[in-house]
């Protein structure tokens, strides 16, 4: 699998993921989430912002299945879905990533034809990896 690329502005979100936290950053003035992280608020034009710990839940807001014919690193394991997760906290927020039966779980270990639209999913870290997600309730 492919490591994310990681910038100044997003390197606190990683730092916090490697340690199992879903951290969004936060205006520190306005107290607006913004994602992905950037050095200004697009609502107050602030460049002071904090990390806010986030519960990590949210409920599935679309998704894709891909297939064949894929970028070679992820051929391999198609089909698999990739979720877009819109968070609790942050209604405007919302993450890619993929919908697993469990921590640490291989893609396509959840089974395309089950993901749902508006199913609640919790996130779950796997090192130095994109948060994954599994449902709240299986």
């Amino acid at each position: 699998m492919l490591e994310p690329l990681v910038d100044p502005d997003g390197a606190p979100f990683w730092e916090y993921a490697a340690r199992g936290e879903l951290r969004v950053q936060t205006c520190a003035d306005c107290g607006e989430p913004r994602f992905p992280p950037r050095p200004c608020c697009p609502h107050c034009q602030s460049f002071v912002s904090a990390w806010a710990l986030t519960s990590g839940r949210g409920r599935i807001w679309s998704y894709v299945v891909p297939h064949p014919p894929l970028l070679p690193d992820y051929a391999e394991h198609a089909p698999y879905n990739v979720v877009l997760v819109e968070l609790a906290e942050a209604p405007r927020i919302r993450l890619v990533g993929n919908l697993v039966r469990e921590a640490g779980a291989p893609l396509g270990s959840f089974p395309p034809d089950r993901v749902r639209i508006g199913a609640r999913v919790q996130a779950v870290f796997d090192g130095n990896r994109p948060p994954q997600w599994i449902l709240e309730r299986p």
